[in-house]
């Protein structure tokens, strides 16, 4: 077991990407809190994990309050004794273009997806120096290096996420604190099959996409992403600090995208 014993902490795992790696990182061995908004579906994961012959607990937080993300990290430590791994996952997929990005859309975009891992990896650094080290893994978006027209705000969050891995990966690598980042493309996640169905798409998109859109045929699953996510976690990484990796089927620069016959 590659984490056998080690203490993570998985926002945003009742579903989706988190619950993919919180249910990974737990066969390798993690003890881990399970975090979200949907406390039945929390709740389940954490019992699954457990019947499993795992541990984890679950603790519901709305992360916009950054008093709720230090009692987040304070549960962890006292449900487990520390913390060694922080995976800021939890995110709001925000859809809002110029017009529509008034003052509260962009505000509630930054303080979930950039201001939250930010106050997380804070209430965490004492616990990570008590333990001679720790290690953070951000989970970005491929829509940080631009995003779609209707992306703004969460496009811009992601950005700045991307920029705070980098900042405090150099801030403190002395400290043998490594926080690196994944910016998965798109995802086949529960959420995000109900969310393009809400944007008019057939129940069965995910078998209708075009080369152009997922050249392979089809769109990256959670557990692909967590993957990803255990190697940058576990020893597997090395010293591998302030390392931004894109999760995605075609290059971000310089793509060529084919153009199908019509």
């Amino acid at each position: 077991m590659q984490l056998k014993n080690k203490i993570a902490l998985v926002t945003g795992s009742a579903s989706g990407i988190g619950e993919a790696i919180a249910r990974r990182l737990a066969t390798e061995g993690a003890r881990v809190m399970i975090h979200g908004l949907q406390q039945e579906d929390g709740e389940r994961v954490a019992k699954e994990i457990r019947d499993a012959g795992g541990e984890a607990d679950f603790f519901f937080a709305q992360l916009e309050d950054v008093a709720a993300c230090e009692s987040l990290m304070d549960a962890t430590v006292a449900r487990f004794g520390g913390i060694d791994i922080l995976v800021n996952n939890a995110g709001a997929v925000i859809r809002s273009n110029l017009e529509t990005t008034d003052c509260a859309t962009f505000d509630r975009a930054l303080a979930i997806n950039a201001r939250a891992p930010l106050f997380l990896i804070r209430a965490a650094m004492p616990h990570f120096r008590k333990a001679g080290g720790g290690r953070v893994l951000n989970i970005g978006s491929i829509n940080a290096y631009a995003g779609e027209a209707n992306l703004l705000a969460y496009s811009i969050s992601k950005g700045a996420l991307m920029t705070m891995t980098r900042n405090l990966a150099d801030a403190h690598a002395h400290e043998n604190v490594r926080i690196n980042q994944i910016n998965p493309g798109w995802v086949l996640t529960e959420n995000e099959h109900r969310g393009q169905m809400a944007q008019g798409l057939p129940a069965d998109w995910p078998q209708r996409l075009s080369r152009r859109d997922a050249p392979s045929g089809r769109i990256l699953a959670p557990e692909e992403i967590a993957h990803f996510a255990l190697a940058f976690v576990s020893d597997a990484a090395g010293p591998v600090s302030g390392a931004v990796v894109e999760c995605e089927q075609f290059p971000v620069i310089g793509r060529n995208p084919i153009k199908e016959a019509k």
